[in-house]
């Protein structure tokens, strides 16, 4: 990635390059509601939020704080440059200048952490000894000082399917249920291997997992990794227990589907979603099903 230029490159970082301290800051300017500025509704309009979404949010601690992680889950526009063209539109200069000391230090280090190479191997590296991704923080949230950040439960999801996994975040974490999901384009740092934070996640950080089923997450590698994964953690043939599964994986399926429901899953009881009969019972359920202890 070039970052020569400091202005227009900033276009091209996205916006997970901004750590925690400047978001908790755009909290400050945005989040109290403002009669002269504009505040973080403003914002969330020009980022392309519905009114019903925005109106969501304002149950949030930090509604700022929701609104730029969704953002940058779900468009892959988010960028930087894109979030400091937007404060600019909505005639708030003065965030602008007041932050982008700090914006312009979380994009010096996310430059140079992307331009670095993996070391190569050498005799006194020995590769058997495991790596814990935790003590550099994984999450978003993880204070690499104090305790690794814990979820109620990993969302396994398809790109595809993310609309719904938003109404999922807005219905679970926005509600009076305050769950707490962990959504892998929402929640995790980038710049590791996929593979081996999914499987610490799920194994160490998330009570539970719910399965977004539908006929793209069967074609979906990584679905299918963490899946069989999250399986692999419950007793063995000899001690099987399928309530012991049923536990810890939730499948839900929120649209039809033409393909045949993934085998694998068959013996879980399964949330469904596309039944109107059961549609006003089913966050209810799904919530206390990621309750229990």
């Amino acid at each position: 990635m070039a970052c020569a230029d400091p202005e227009s490159h900033l276009w091209t970082v996205p916006l997970v390059a901004l750590n925690m301290n400047v978001r908790k800051k755009l909290g400050l300017y945005l989040n109290p509601k403002n009669t002269v500025a504009a505040d973080w509704t403003a914002v969330a309009e020009e980022m392309g939020f519905s009114y019903l979404e925005i109106k969501n949010y304002e149950v949030s601690k930090s509604p700022t704080k929701m609104v730029l992680e969704d953002w940058q889950a779900r468009n892959s526009g988010a960028t930087v440059g894109k979030l400091l063209s937007i404060l600019r539109k909505v005639e708030r200069e003065d965030i602008v200048e007041d932050l982008r000391p700090l914006i312009d230090e979380d994009v010096r280090k996310y430059c140079e952490n992307q331009k670095k190479q993996p070391p190569l191997q050498v005799p006194e590296v020995d590769s058997c000894v495991p790596r814990t991704p935790e003590r550099s923080g994984i999450t978003v949230d993880d204070d690499p000082e104090g305790a690794p950040e814990m979820f109620d439960a990993f969302i396994c999801y398809c790109q595809s399917d993310f609309t719904f996994v938003h109404e999922m975040i807005r219905e679970l974490e926005q509600t009076e249920y305050k769950l707490k999901l962990c959504v892998f384009d929402r929640d995790v740092l980038p710049g590791s291997c996929v593979w081996t934070i999914t499987s610490e996640l799920i194994e160490k950080r998330c009570k539970r997992m719910v399965v977004v089923i539908s006929d793209e997450y069967l074609d979906s590698d990584a679905c299918d990794f963490q899946t069989k994964f999250a399986l692999s953690l419950c007793p063995g043939k000899k001690d099987f227990d399928p309530g012991a599964r049923s536990k810890r994986l939730i499948p839900v399926i929120y649209k039809p589907m033409k393909k045949p429901f993934p085998s694998i899953l068959r013996f879980l009881t399964v949330c469904d979603y596309t039944r109107p009969c059961t549609q006003a019972w089913f966050w209810i359920r799904l919530a206390k099903a990621l309750s229990l202890p």
